[in-house]
């Protein structure tokens, strides 16, 4: 690998082993993210994992029948941050109960926004198996109760996903968005759910907070999609990178490699 390839590796190791949502969502609301937990009743577990199911479904479905530029073209990050703070100031609103609602509307965006992401990295959009790595982006930074460190690095959530991610693969390619009796996507989709919905929680006690209100919705939004934002930037670079130097070869670099 090249030295500037290398570097690259670097900075996207440092991304996506060193996820900052809840510094970033604690800066947004002004105090820790562990006051909002302690607001959530316990009902609002199950609540959570429903919407977080939903709003994963809405963004694939998004992405198998809207999403199909390819292309290496800008990304428009500001763009997307827009709308997701417009999101979530109605979010922000109404409170806890509007996030079944104000969800899927923001996991669509952020969907977008790393779709143009993977665009801007080569990915070929068009391909079943990037739409799903797109999708894949909402598994990253969520480390899960059962994880150890070795269970919630990068490579380790993607050696998790891989299988269910060929196998929905498979499934679109010969059937299309069929997921009626697909047991290939509700398979995918719980897998990955599994862990966003450890960053729904976090978007969901910071919004617990009481009078976050419209402004503290936006700024809980902000910070949720420059996370993810961050996650596609990291992952898709290394995708980029297999593309040249074959997977086995970058990740090796990448477990050799020291943070910045």
């Amino acid at each position: 690998m090249t030295s500037d390839h290398i570097e690259q590796l670097r900075v996207a190791k440092q991304i996506l082993e060193n996820p900052s949502l809840t510094a970033k969502l604690t800066s947004a609301v002004g105090r820790p993210i562990e006051k909002g937990l302690e607001m959530l009743p316990d009902k609002w577990s199950s609540f959570i994992n429903d919407a977080t199911k939903k709003s994963l479904e809405t963004a694939l479905d998004v992405a198998l029948m809207t999403l199909g530029e390819n292309g290496p073209i800008p990304s428009r990050n500001v763009w997307h941050k827009v709308a997701a703070a417009v999101s979530g100031a109605g979010g922000g609103a109404w409170g806890i109960p509007a996030l079944a609602i104000e969800l899927p509307v923001s996991t669509t965006i952020m969907l977008r926004s790393i779709v143009d992401i993977a665009r801007s990295e080569g990915e070929e959009i068009r391909v079943p198996e990037s739409k799903l790595a797109c999708l894949e982006v909402f598994a990253l930074g969520g480390r899960t109760s059962r994880d150890d460190a070795a269970e919630s690095g990068y490579f380790a959530v993607r050696a998790a996903l891989a299988r269910a991610v060929s196998e929905a693969a498979q499934f679109i390619a010969e059937r299309g968005l069929a997921k009626e009796g697909g047991p290939a996507i509700v398979r995918l989709i719980s897998l990955i759910a599994s862990r966003f919905s450890v960053n729904v929680s976090e978007k969901a006690a910071a919004q617990a907070v009481p009078i976050v209100g419209a402004l503290g919705g936006a700024l809980i939004n902000l910070a949720f999609i420059d996370h993810f934002q961050d996650m596609a930037r990291g992952h898709f670079t290394v995708r980029r990178l297999e593309r040249i130097y074959g997977s086995e070869v970058v990740e090796r670099a990448y477990r050799t490699l020291s943070s910045p």
